[in-house]
């Protein structure tokens, strides 16, 4: 077992801490910057590594990267990214401002590799985070285990690594082999051989399932995908610009100060701007494609709506499915092979951060307007970034409000960094904990 000390650690290498780290760079360059460290779980930085389908486009402006609404002369723009690696004229001829899934992807890596003062360490996956105290019972920081049996001490800490999976408990039952989650869709997909002819169930009718759908039909090119949804049918995005107003980093602050009965309301009917809906040209495409295979002497399609799967078993290593009808309340069995879940993530808190807040003994997990957890007038600190829906409005998962939100954190960092005298080494403290373990 190694241990390590930092004065901040940042837990997952995805948007938001990337952003987050490039802010330091520019913010912080002399100080905090070169005493941070960003770990990864995975070998290497992929955004929704899952869903890296080929194809498939952001459906947000190019602008919106890591730092241009912030600081658009930025060395770590997407556009000096695509000036670096010699394509920043034929991405300006595609005449669009959303670019492919995987050159985002790519360019988040690009920006991982050019970082000159935030260290980055990969297979790295945090298991358990404990507060640290002195002598007199105060926080002073944080002991981060990691998987491997190493711990990293910090006075400051940033958990960016998204929330967790969704998996209903109707499918909790079945072998792992019989279910892929949308987050594991191209690894565990490329596993299996295409030559077979699975019959595939996809549940869910919103972006993931959808593009699975899709795809599924391609990767596994014999197979006979069918898609099930609690919904009437897939729908759009609503996209108007108006409501796309509300992803402004500059409604943050608005959102967060609104009464929670109109944050309720704001959040409900923004939730279709995001959630619950397909990108409309992918929405013409799938309907082309229903209609093209009904066409067909052997229709391999099937879409089935307003259906709830009230059970799921094995049975003779195929999977039976009890699909209840929402209108009628009768229920017929669809038999599969592989079931495939765009179900999205859990809304709760990350299991890191709940478990955090259980350890300080916090009855709610509670963040400022600069995103730090409440703990108090303590030493030590942890931001929280993307789960903060609820108070900072539905864009803090998303894309939009990075570049600023990074810049509110690492103000607020330097800001409580001043405020107190230098917390007590974390090293005192750290070796004995990590000892008892």
């Amino acid at each position: 077992m190694v241990h390590r000390e930092v004065e901040l650690l940042a837990i997952g290498a995805g948007p938001s801490n990337l952003s987050l780290a490039v802010a330091l760079e520019e913010l912080a360059p002399d100080g905090l910057a070169t005493n941070s460290l960003l770990i990864e779980q995975g070998p290497t930085v992929e955004w929704q590594r899952g869903m890296l389908l080929p194809g498939t486009q952001s459906q947000v402006s190019f602008l919106k990267d890591l730092v241009s609404l912030r600081n658009p002369r930025s060395a770590y723009s997407f556009v000096n990214y695509l000036h670096s690696v010699g394509r920043l004229d034929r991405f300006a001829n595609l005449g669009t401002f959303t670019p492919y899934r995987t050159e985002i992807s790519d360019y988040l890596r690009w920006v991982a590799e050019h970082l000159t003062k935030v260290s980055v360490q990969y297979n790295r996956r945090a298991t358990a985070i404990e507060p640290l105290v002195d002598e007199n019972g105060d926080l002073t920081g944080w002991l981060t285990r990691l998987a491997d049996g190493d711990t990293i001490g910090s006075r400051y800490l940033v958990v960016g690594a998204g929330r967790d999976k969704r998996v209903p408990e109707v499918f909790r039952g079945l072998p792992e082999r019989k279910v892929i989650h949308s987050t594991e869709y191209v690894d565990r997909i490329a596993e299996l051989p295409r030559e077979l002819p699975y019959r595939v169930t996809v549940v869910g009718g919103a972006q993931s399932a959808a593009e699975m759908f899709h795809a599924v039909q391609t990767d596994l090119p014999n197979s006979r995908p069918t898609m099930v949804m609690r919904s009437i049918g897939m729908n759009a995005y609503e996209s108007s610009k108006f409501t796309n107003e509300l992803y402004y980093p500059s409604f943050v602050g608005e959102f967060y100060d609104s009464r929670p009965e109109q944050r309720a309301q704001i959040l409900q009917e923004m939730h279709k701007t995001n959630y619950s809906g397909l990108a409309p040209g992918f929405l013409d495409t799938l309907y082309r494609q229903l209609y093209l295979d009904a066409m067909s002497p052997d229709p391999r399609l099937r879409v089935v709506t307003m259906v709830d799967v009230t059970d799921a078993r094995e049975v003779n290593d195929e999977v039976v499915l009890s699909l209840t009808d929402r209108k009628t309340g009768l229920t017929e069995e669809l038999r599969t092979d592989l079931v495939l879940l765009g179900t999205g993530f859990d809304p709760a808190m990350p299991r890191l951060v709940g478990e955090l807040a259980t350890r300080l003994g916090l009855p709610e997990v509670s963040v400022s307007r600069r995103y730090r957890l409440d703990t108090g007038d303590s030493a030590g600190a942890v931001y929280l970034q993307g789960v903060n829906e609820a108070t900072h409005g539905i864009s803090d998962s998303l894309l939009s409000v990075l570049a600023w939100r990074a810049q509110e954190i690492v103000a607020d960092l330097l800001d409580h960094r001043a405020a107190r005298v230098p917390a007590p080494a974390v090293a005192a403290v750290a070796p004995a904990v990590a000892a008892t373990a």
